[in-house]
């Protein structure tokens, strides 16, 4: 291994080292050192990545409910990109796993995973159907309080 890769590797390690501290200790919620979506900013609709800095601060610090609250596309998402780095890092895969490869990351799986995002970036801005799950969380303590 040559210097300069020695040198970029150091360097990767470093920042993301720092950038882990940071958002283990600071919650980029109201904190104005974090930059803002700029699709939320503009349009006031949540895009598939908001929340995901928060996610990360608290996945960082163990708490996976907060995490999978602020953005569940990400938090469910980190086994399949884990595999996706095992897979490049193996050196010379057998035919099973070339098959399991091309199965989870070829081109099907790239329309499926589109689809997937897309269809959570609409569900998650859709305000009568949050509406509707708070109404309907208000009616089921309701009928409890009435059976007790």
């Amino acid at each position: 291994m040559g210097f300069s890769k020695i040198l970029k590797w150091s360097i990767a390690i470093i920042l993301v080292t720092i950038l882990a501290i940071l958002y283990r200790t600071y919650n980029p919620n109201g904190n104005i050192y974090f930059p803002k979506c700029p699709f939320r900013e503009l349009t006031g609709f949540k895009c598939p990545g908001c929340g995901s800095q928060r996610a990360v601060h608290y996945l960082l610090n163990f708490d996976i409910y907060s995490a999978t609250k602020e953005n569940a596309i990400l938090v469910l998402s980190i086994p399949y990109i884990l595999t996706g780095l095992v897979f490049d890092l193996m050196k010379r895969p057998n035919e099973r796993i070339l098959k399991w490869r091309k199965r989870l990351f070829g081109q099907k799986a790239i329309f499926i995973i589109l689809t997937i995002i897309i269809a959570f970036w609409i569900l998650r801005n859709i305000t009568y159907c949050q509406q509707s799950v708070a109404a309907i969380r208000v009616l089921a303590v309701i009928g409890a309080f009435y059976s007790a």
